[in-house]
């Protein structure tokens, strides 16, 4: 096989509200923070200890709008993206560099049946053309 995959899945709560940028074509991206946390225990202390690591989420178009109007801070919701990295010149001539998750599929887990809407596809909504997503769409 000589193919390759770019895929990522993850699930976590939002770390803000969604920034959103509309162009003047029409079309939109939103972009948040979604914190994953791992637990483990330390073998040398015995210890709990928890780690928080912080992904960078971008969305666009019509799944951006739904997601501004049913995602706040602190809200559960499962990603599947591909990772992309961007650079750019900051104004002191310096490059910089994010990596981000650009979202393809994305399920809201608000409510008490997390594990239940994680196996129910019709709970999906697909960005890939944007004009397949309606608010019936919604999982709730």
């Amino acid at each position: 096989m000589s193919g390759t995959l770019n895929k990522v899945m993850l699930i976590g709560h939002l770390g803000d509200e969604i920034k959103m940028h509309h162009f003047e074509g029409g079309g939109c991206i939103g972009r948040f923070p979604l914190a994953t946390n791992e637990i483990y225990t330390n073998k040398s202390t015995g210890e709990k200890v928890s780690s928080t690591e912080w992904h960078n989420i971008v969305v666009r178009n019509k799944a951006a709008e739904l997601c501004e109007k049913y995602l706040k801070k602190g809200d559960k919701v499962y990603i599947e993206g591909k990772i992309k990295s961007r650079k750019w010149t900051d104004d002191s001539g310096k490059d910089r560099y994010m990596t981000e998750i650009n979202t393809d599929v994305f399920i809201f887990l608000n409510n008490k049946n997390d594990a239940q809407q994680l196996s129910s596809p019709e709970n999906e909504i697909k960005d890939s053309n944007d004009s397949e997503i309606t608010e019936q769409d919604l999982p709730f």
